[in-house]
């Protein structure tokens, strides 16, 4: 993607938080010459990310060593000129997101099942206090059923990229009004993207 340096995110540790925060990424592949795109609920772990499709979905035909691009979009959001202080701007849209190419291995039956297991554990605990549902309360027949219909994947991450355009390369006014403007819309949209401007803004001063 397009990286303006003042937009440009490279930390690994930093980027790899992003994405357990969206755990759901746009996977593509050109298996036939031709780019498919499928979607996905991710685990992250320290050198990649782990995911599942449906056995039917043409991408789960990748083999061991087929190459993977992915993509994970965060809060994103459109930007009024009228919040600026200034009056010569243009309309935008802010927003955050990941990118990254790597090499895929098929995940075996019990690999497949370790997967499941930490994708739904990763989830219920962003629902507490509810208590977690977990895997052993589907019956053995039934997940048999259900790992038969999904094929796993492991992807290595040979590169990680991160665009974060919070209005950093606009002044702090212009900024601050973008950003009462956002959280004035009222929405979960504007106040995530609001926050996220925050956040940029404290980690590079005014």
């Amino acid at each position: 993607m397009y990286r303006p340096a003042a937009f440009a995110i490279d930390d690994p540790a930093r980027l790899r938080r992003f994405i357990r925060d969206n755990p759901f990424a746009t996977v593509a592949a050109a298996p036939q010459g031709r780019v498919v795109f499928a979607y996905a609920p991710v685990i992250v772990d320290d050198d990649g990310m782990r995911f599942h499709l449906a056995a039917a979905n043409p991408l789960a035909q990748m083999s061991d060593g087929a190459r993977l691009s992915f993509s994970v979009l965060g809060p994103h959001a459109y930007v009024s000129p009228d919040w600026y202080e200034s009056k010569s701007r243009v309309p935008t849209w802010n927003y955050c997101a990941v990118e990254g190419e790597g090499v895929v291995r098929r995940l075996d039956r019990d690999a497949l099942r370790e997967l499941l297991v930490d994708l739904s554990a990763a989830e219920e605990t962003r629902l507490a206090p509810k208590d977690p549902w977990t895997i052993d309360q589907v019956p053995e027949d039934r997940m048999e059923t259900m790992l038969t219909a999904i094929v796993g994947f492991a992807v290595r991450f040979e590169t990680l990229a991160g665009k974060f355009k919070l209005s950093q390369n606009v002044s702090a006014q212009d900024a601050a009004g973008a950003i009462a403007g956002l959280d004035a819309r009222g929405d979960a949209a504007g106040a995530a993207v609001a926050a996220a401007m925050r956040t940029a803004r404290a980690a590079t001063g005014p």
